[in-house]
């Protein structure tokens, strides 16, 4: 307890002595110290214990409900002179800037008296000093400027920190909902085709001179390359990528942005690419030379499976009794109220789709009527075939078309034109001269005359008055008795226009440099197509159109006015003779195009696969062979045993 006293003792005397000392020094040095002004003007000189106290650090307090203003930074400019200056410079000039100082502050600052450091310090000249009080009063206003600034500074920045953590904290979100909106719209194979992108940027820096002296930059990106082709593998789109790819992008990312500093000549970087342009556009055009010319040869070849199954029938019919080769219900055959179809097929599960899928659609089978048409190579086999698998209640007719005797060269100009020596030659000698280059013109196809037997068909049918005809590429989906209710209004041919695409018009099929094609038809008229037609066979013996056929057969026999097959012909024909039918009885495209629309086949009675791309062969577009497909049994003895699968 004695030593508490003692401590506290000697800090009072330490404390209160200096005080003292320097009060009775002041009232020496000032003992006229009532004028206000010159209090003023030596109280910003005013030292304790041998530390330059500036009263202009008063003016920057403030009170609680007022913001200092202007003078602020004249103080402060103040203070920072005051403290690069010594204790040694002259009284004069101290009260020249304190004067100054004060007189500022003192303009700024009328509206507050009651709670101005400066006013409470001014009115301490007209009462007696106080040594202990005013020491104290100096203390705790000189702590009060110090925590008043440190709170302002402490304001200050805690409104900066929430303005910048909230513009923070909404960039955040909207760079997120950036990249989720650009996740959800980008396209499946994005990440993919960067990576694509990177390996041609990357082999391009390792073509150009500046990068190759860079020994460690080439081994760097060559590394990279090999990483990324790992990656990318045969990924076509993002999910097949393995989840290591994008960390494999973001190192090329650095390695092409070295190579981007490394290689500055935009002019050779340019030059390369457009050489690797040229040199890819090569590229294309003979893989496309190559692709069409297989796809046209995979087109004419009969796969294994098919060419076994004709065969085992064929095998199998010849080894039944006479009685077992007919077919029922033949007295339907030409009964002209019933409904009736054209079928002329050398392929005999083609033929089997068509049948199979009209007749499980049929509102009522038993009406329903198929003459199929076929060589005699593949007579006994289309015969043994729909024996062992008979269409329901339907009626089936098979015949050969060497039985049409009729159908020779002195009465049919094509098929004179078919045995000729020029076009045998056109076919079989493609090294010819005058043979053609598009080989979808050489088809031998074009040789059967099955394939021009639609043009005789009241010949075929004489006791007929109307036939629907179908190609064996077709699949049918609906009810097709309601064709044969239409009113044709005197037309000879139902057919569905295709003047929807630009190139199924005239033009396209027909030359037109020709003056016996440009003065008789119309170059932008619109095709339509062979595949489901419905014919008006008494129309068509009352207009003589297999006449009309003849004629322009003749004219052709240069193939001078269109190439070879039966559309062209058809579309001369049938020239103002074809009565347009609604676009949901046949859709077309299933062989070529893959990007048919996908409503449109579904509410299609009958779709067609014209083009080279046919359900049963490898080369098929897969989206659409089920559609082919659910109309084969598989199951079948003939198809197992030839190997032939879904």
């Amino acid at each position: 307890m004695k030593t508490r006293n003692l401590v506290v003792g000697m800090l009072c005397a330490t404390v209160f002595a200096p005080i003292l000392i320097f009060t009775s020094t002041f009232k020496d040095s000032y003992p006229s110290s009532s004028e206000s002004g010159e209090f003023l003007e030596d109280l910003t000189a005013f030292t304790v214990g041998g530390d330059a106290r500036h009263l202009n650090l008063l003016p920057q307090e403030s009170s609680t409900t007022l913001s200092l203003k202007q003078p602020i930074l004249v103080i402060s400019d103040k203070i920072a002179q005051h403290s690069a200056h010594s204790q040694s410079q002259s009284q004069g000039s101290w009260e020249h800037k304190s004067a100054r100082v004060l007189s500022a502050t003192t303009n700024g600052l009328d509206q507050s008296k009651t709670d101005n450091p400066i006013r409470q310090v001014t009115d301490l000249t007209k009462t007696p000093i106080n040594k202990h009080a005013d020491q104290e009063q100096i203390k705790a206003s000189d702590n009060h400027i110090s925590a008043h600034h440190s709170q302002i500074l402490d304001t200050k920045h805690q409104q900066e920190s929430s303005q910048t953590y909230g513009v923070l904290e909404k960039k955040e979100p909207t760079k997120i909902n950036n990249e989720k909106q650009t996740e959800q719209t980008a396209p499946p194979d994005f990440r993919v085709r960067q990576l694509k992108d990177q390996l041609i940027k990357a082999k391009v820096y390792l073509s150009l001179p500046a990068t190759r002296n860079n020994a460690n930059f080439v081994r760097e990106l060559r590394l990279r390359i090999k990483e990324v082709q790992r990656a990318l593998g045969d990924a076509s789109k993002d999910s097949d990528l393995p989840r290591i790819a994008n960390d494999r992008l973001k190192a090329m990312e650095q390695s092409l942005a070295k190579g981007k500093q490394i290689q500055d000549d935009c002019a050779a970087v340019v030059k390369k690419l457009r050489a690797m342009l040229h040199s890819t556009e090569e590229q294309l055009r003979v893989h496309k030379k190559q692709t069409l010319f297989l796809t046209q040869l995979t087109a004419k070849t009969l796969p294994k499976g098919l060419h076994c199954l004709p065969l085992r029938l064929t095998t199998e019919y010849y080894s039944l009794n006479s009685s077992q080769r007919y077919f029922p219900n033949q007295e339907k055959l030409e009964d002209p109220r019933l409904f009736h179809y054209a079928l002329f097929s050398d392929n005999v599960l083609a033929a089997a789709v068509v049948v199979n899928s009209t007749v499980t659609h049929a509102k009522h089978p038993s009406n329903h009527v198929f003459h199929i048409v076929t060589d005699r190579l593949n007579y006994a086999a289309m015969r043994m075939w729909f024996l062992a698998n008979p269409p329901g209640r339907a009626t089936v007719q098979v015949q050969n078309i060497e039985e049409f005797t009729w159908l020779n060269s002195s009465y049919s100009p094509v098929l004179k034109q078919l045995n000729s020596q020029s076009m045998i030659d056109y076919y079989f000698r493609a090294h010819r001269a005058n043979s053609d280059s598009n080989l979808k013109f050489r088809n031998p196809k074009y040789l059967s005359i099955l394939n021009h037997l639609r043009f005789y068909l009241p010949e075929v049918f004489p006791r007929l008055n109307k036939v629907l005809f179908l190609d064996d590429d077709v699949v049918v989906q609906k009810d097709l008795s309601g064709l044969w209710s239409i009113d044709l209004k005197g037309k000879v041919n139902g057919a569905v226009e295709t003047c929807g695409e630009t190139f199924h018009r005239f033009d396209r099929y027909l030359n037109f440099s020709n003056p016996l094609i440009s003065k008789n038809f119309d170059p932008r008229a619109c095709g339509w197509a062979y595949g489901m037609n419905i014919f008006d066979l008494d129309e068509w013996r009352r207009q003589n159109i297999t006449d009309v056929y003849h004629t322009w057969q003749k004219m052709n026999h240069d193939r001078q006015l269109w190439k070879l097959g039966t559309l062209p012909p058809g579309l001369i024909t049938f020239w103002k003779r074809t009565y347009p039918l609604d676009r949901f009885w046949h859709v077309l495209g299933l062989g070529y195009n893959p990007s048919v629309n996908q409503r449109d086949i579904e509410r299609a009675a009958v779709i067609h696969y014209n083009g080279n791309m046919k359900p049963w062969l490898e080369i098929n577009i897969p989206k659409y062979r089920n559609y082919w497909t659910k109309h084969v049994d598989y199951d079948q003895l003939y198809l197992r045993e030839c190997n032939i699968n879904p």
